[in-house]
């Protein structure tokens, strides 16, 4: 590991307080050597078990530890950004709190950070998920590719590192809706990304469901990006031209049979469809109205309830790392 900067690990937590302590010990063991020191900050998103009170007891037994307990429930990327906010180094890596990602491959993405790059993902070399869930996947990186503008966005992930500087950019971000790498990409376009090990889950079963997925990537795409509204009036457009041609169609047959065209399950379809695409297009603007709603009422994206553990002052790292 090459870089000189100071390490923030940010791990949301959520129902996991039975394999925290080996997640705390592998991460020790991969940066008690850095010379710029380290934190781990766990930010626990009331997953109702005994997750916080582990964190507790490593906040007390290791400085190196901060915890952030929310509120309530309000979600990964809004848990992420609680604890991206709040970190001290100039480096963060993101990563899960099921030990999927493993702690000993975190260094190849510093590196790869080290060559220039501001974002820097660990795509799994293989995929440990079903069909179902991979396609799920799959769809929401295309949302987040429209969404962030970057061909690189079919390498996102939950495992990611980054200048911490970026943040800049969406430090008075407030909204309900979240995801950090639509955040990210408001402040760089020099991502990157190296494929590392992924290991099975270690504990209890996955939140993102495909359902999940699936509403995570229409929530992107609606809050983040104007396609949909795109999409709608292209769809309005090619109607239109149906519609004309329809007429036309009917307009040439009166002028050459001279009797108008029977049939009412042929109208009954022109209908259906005319009024198929106008509820879809009602529906996609309704949505942004609903997102717009949603802004001013300024609902903040997390509320923190507790927060344990001092950060780690990188001027005493650098003193004792010269004694």
């Amino acid at each position: 590991m090459t870089t000189k900067q100071m390490i923030s690990l940010v791990i949301p937590v959520y129902r996991s307080g039975e394999i925290l302590p080996e997640l705390h010990g592998r991460l020790t063991n991969v940066f008690a050597a850095h010379p710029d020191g380290y934190e781990v900050i766990f930010v626990e998103d009331c997953g109702g078990d005994n997750s916080w009170d582990v964190i507790q007891t490593l906040v007390a037994n290791d400085t190196h530890v901060r915890g952030i307990r929310m509120s309530r429930n309000y979600g990964q990327h809004n848990a992420l950004l609680c604890g991206i906010l709040a970190a001290y180094g100039e480096v963060v890596i993101t990563l899960d709190d099921d030990m999927q990602h493993p702690p000993e491959e975190l260094p190849k993405l510093l590196d790869k950070l080290n060559e220039g790059h501001d974002v820097v993902y660990g795509p799994p070399i293989r995929q440990q998920h079903g069909v179902m869930r991979d396609l799920a996947s799959y769809a929401t990186k295309l949302a987040l590719q429209s969404a962030m503008g970057a061909e690189n966005a079919r390498q996102v992930g939950s495992l990611r590192a980054f200048r911490t500087d970026l943040r800049r950019a969406f430090t008075d971000y407030r909204s309900p809706t979240v995801s950090i790498d639509v955040l990210l990409a408001w402040a760089t376009s020099r991502f990157a990304s190296v494929p590392v090990q992924h290991e099975p889950r270690r504990s209890g079963e996955s939140g993102y469901t495909v359902g999940k997925l699936i509403r995570h990537a229409f929530n992107m795409m609606t809050g983040f990006s104007t396609q949909p509204l795109q999409i709608a009036s292209m769809m309005g457009f090619l109607f239109a031209l149906f519609g004309v041609g329809v007429f036309v169609y009917v307009l040439l047959q009166v002028l050459i049979q001279g009797s108008p065209v029977p049939g009412f399950p042929f109208l009954a379809s022109i209908i259906s469809i005319f009024s198929g695409a106008q509820l879809l297009a009602l529906g996609i603007m309704g949505e942004y109205l609903a997102r717009m709603h949603f802004r001013t009422m300024e609902r903040p994206p997390y509320l923190v309830r507790d927060e344990i553990g001092a950060p780690i002052d990188p001027v005493k790292v650098a003193a004792l790392a010269e004694d």
